[in-house]
């Protein structure tokens, strides 16, 4: 596997390609503690991030999972503050469907769905009052695909709202680019074996075209957030708050 983009960008999977993954995944997605056991310390960047939201946060505030899968991220906040109007947005409708489901039970106010690429809504102006973005961001192409992801981001919270990512990264530095890649091959090989390494490190550099923390955090002022934060950081993985 290689972060930086060893597969070129007009190669990498079409939405469709990603939509038909997912709507194939959903049981395993649908476990808090082992559904997304190739990223390394889930578990951990939830509870963070809930316990983020339990400061921020309060009952009938609006939130927006972007990328929501089955669910797992929204569910964990709520068990931090119940009465959450909720918004999920996911390609794949099965998925959409397990998630709405899961929320509902899980003490959200309100529920609404969007069976959409995330890039493709048109949301008021200050809209939320936190947005989630787990694993989503590494679909995201080319650096104007990245700009104009950020600056939806910034206009859809309302002043004070917080935007939480968690996703695969990469590193600007050659050298430290290839050890964490290592490192993260070794962690893949210790859960799964070698078949296991060898199947998330290709549909990683089909798929996937993450951007370090660095240039990030550079959209993000560019968009105009006033401050941001690292929660967490280990391998190819990392987790950090933005603040409109």
């Amino acid at each position: 596997m290689n972060l930086k983009m060893a597969t070129p960008l007009e190669r990498k999977s079409t939405l469709d390609e990603i939509r038909t993954r997912f709507d194939k995944d959903v049981e395993r997605f649908s476990n808090l503690e082992t559904g997304q056991q190739a990223t390394i310390d889930a578990p951990l960047v939830l509870e963070l991030v809930a316990q983020m939201c339990k400061r921020t946060l309060k009952s009938q505030d609006t939130i927006l999972d972007l990328g929501c899968g089955a669910g797992n991220f929204t569910l964990r906040v709520l068990q931090e503050i119940s009465g959450l109007h909720c918004h999920l947005v996911d390609l794949s409708r099965p998925m959409l469907n397990r998630a709405e489901q899961r929320v509902k039970q899980g003490g959200a106010a309100s529920v609404t769905t969007y069976q959409s690429d995330f890039r493709a809504l048109s949301f008021s102006e200050a809209s939320f009052n936190c947005i989630l973005a787990g694993a989503v961001l590494h679909h995201l192409r080319d650096e104007d695909d990245w700009k104009t992801a950020f600056k939806l981001f910034h206009t859809w919270l309302k002043p004070g709202g917080c935007i939480y990512v968690s996703d695969l990264i990469t590193f600007d530095l050659p050298g430290v680019n290839e050890l964490m890649e290592e490192r993260y091959g070794d962690y893949l090989e210790s859960i799964g074996g070698t078949e296991y390494r060898a199947k998330v490190f290709a549909y990683v550099d089909k798929e996937d075209s993450p951007r370090s923390l660095p240039f990030q955090f550079d959209l993000l002022k560019a968009s105009g957030f006033s401050r941001y934060d690292v929660l967490h950081r280990n391998s190819v993985f990392a987790c950090y708050m933005g603040q409109k």
